[in-house]
């Protein structure tokens, strides 16, 4: 576009002559001043409601000209078919060649569906010395999943402190610290409450192995391939253990559902970006202990044939009340 910032090319014709557009299976496409989209029947903040089940022909088109009608008030679609069935069938065209399809209507499904990520499909993880600015897309994910982590680690004479392992930050994430020499580990969630597991005592100079074990409750991510969101956020019950010995347990009666912000990114041995509590620390909160290993073990939630006949019936339900 930075042709149009020279005055010479006003009244220059455009160079970009053709546009599509799909949003959760709403579309339109745009060409030589004539639009046609699909009429949207779904507010955008009904993010879990029935998905229309057949996105590519169950839809209302509406036909706009936009050289005598630029606030798109007058629908000329019914006045002008044979031009509405070339807009059609250019959309095809176009949402072929740039990876639209197939459409898929649903919303909260599309934000979670696993990404190309160095992290897929594994389940165990070992980091070892300092690791920081991994991007959550890189990072393993401990949302509605049970996971286990285990930091091994030499304190000094004199005692120590720091991150251990962080994702988030300020406005949603978790923390596993050593905070005046005791090990903390802290879920902030959403930042409208936060939940803390603390050892009462600091640890003794020498060697020691840090454990935060967490139970999830319910199904997991699995139940948004039927856009049903019973399986995330759920509760779930964590145990802090020092050298094999309970500290702490506390039962979370929620937890973070969809994501963590995008602007953080998971550190080990440090924090680059925001505190999960700004009244425990602030960043980069370097360890000043030694850490030898830092593991992560995720035990993701499996659907059983019972669960996903179950959900296949809400579905269907769910689609039934909608038409």
């Amino acid at each position: 576009m930075a042709y149009t910032f020279d005055k010479a090319n006003a009244n220059a014709p455009f160079k970009h002559r053709t546009q599509y557009f799909e949003m959760m299976a709403d579309r339109a496409i745009y060409q030589d001043g004539w639009i046609a989209s699909t009429k949207v029947i779904r507010p955008p903040w009904d993010v879990v409601g029935a998905v229309n089940p057949d996105p590519a022909t169950n839809v209302t088109w509406e036909l706009y000209d936009l050289t005598k009608d630029w606030t798109q008030s007058n629908d000329v679609a019914a006045a002008n078919p044979k031009k509405l069935k070339e807009m059609q069938d250019l959309f095809w065209v176009e949402a072929a060649k740039y990876n639209v399809l197939p459409l898929d209507a649903s919303v909260a499904t599309r934000v979670v569906v696993p990404k190309p990520s160095l992290a897929a499909g594994r389940t165990t993880f070992t980091y070892s010395g300092d690791r920081t600015g991994i991007p959550p897309g890189d990072a393993p994910s401990l949302l509605n999943t049970s996971y286990t982590i285990t930091a091994e680690v030499e304190v000094p004479p004199g005692g120590a402190e720091g991150m251990l392992n962080t994702n988030g930050g300020r406005f949603g994430g978790y923390g596993f610290y050593l905070l005046k020499g005791k090990p903390v580990f802290t879920w902030n969630l959403l930042d409208l409450k936060r939940i803390r597991w603390e050892g009462p005592e600091a640890l003794s100079p020498g060697k020691h192995t840090l454990v935060f074990d967490f139970k999830y409750d319910g199904l997991g991510f699995a139940t948004l391939a039927f856009n049903n969101m019973s399986g995330i956020g759920r509760s779930g019950t964590g145990v802090l253990k020092v050298d094999g010995k309970v500290v702490s347990t506390q039962k979370m009666e929620h937890t973070v559902p969809i994501i963590l912000q995008f602007d953080e990114t998971f550190d080990v041995g440090a924090d680059t970006g925001t505190p999960v509590d700004d009244r425990d620390y602030q960043v980069p909160f370097k360890f000043t202990g030694k850490l030898n290993k830092l593991m992560l073990s995720i035990d993701r939630p499996k659907l059983t044939p019972a669960d996903e006949k179950r959900l296949e019936q809400e579905a269907r339900r769910n689609n039934r009340m909608s038409e």
